[in-house]
């Protein structure tokens, strides 16, 4: 049962392609890529990408999250973000885990503790 539920997962990921812009939330039972614009918040109970064209204002709330472009706003993450050479984040981090490459710019708070809880967005 829990294999099909990973599966499931595996298979509901979810792109918003560059030149595409969203305003509003973002919720999904699985993954998302984002390489275009979201002006909004992103729940994803799988893994959250922005890629290198990828740029998001507003709070991100993960499992796990490769960060390639540009972040502003809060993350929540419960495993583990990494924030890749061509990452601008600027906000506020928590997370039990973070790896951060060389080149990458990090401005704001980061909070670590490995018993962190990611809240969901007020409503």
């Amino acid at each position: 049962m829990a294999r099909e539920q990973e599966q499931q997962s595996m298979s509901n990921i979810n792109r918003i392609c560059q030149g595409t812009e969203v305003i509003g939330n973002i919720n999904t039972p699985g993954d998302i890529r984002l390489d275009g614009f979201l002006e909004g918040n992103i729940t994803a109970k799988g893994k959250v990408v922005v890629g290198n064209t990828g740029k998001t204002k507003g709070e991100i709330i993960g499992r796990t999250t490769d960060i390639f472009g540009q972040v502003e706003g809060t993350l929540n993450i419960s495993e583990i973000i990494s924030l890749k050479s061509t990452s601008n984040v600027k906000g506020s981090i928590v997370t039990t885990k973070i790896s951060i490459e060389a080149g990458a710019i990090f401005n704001g708070t980061c909070t670590m503790d490995a018993k962190a809880t990611v809240t969901p967005p007020k409503k």
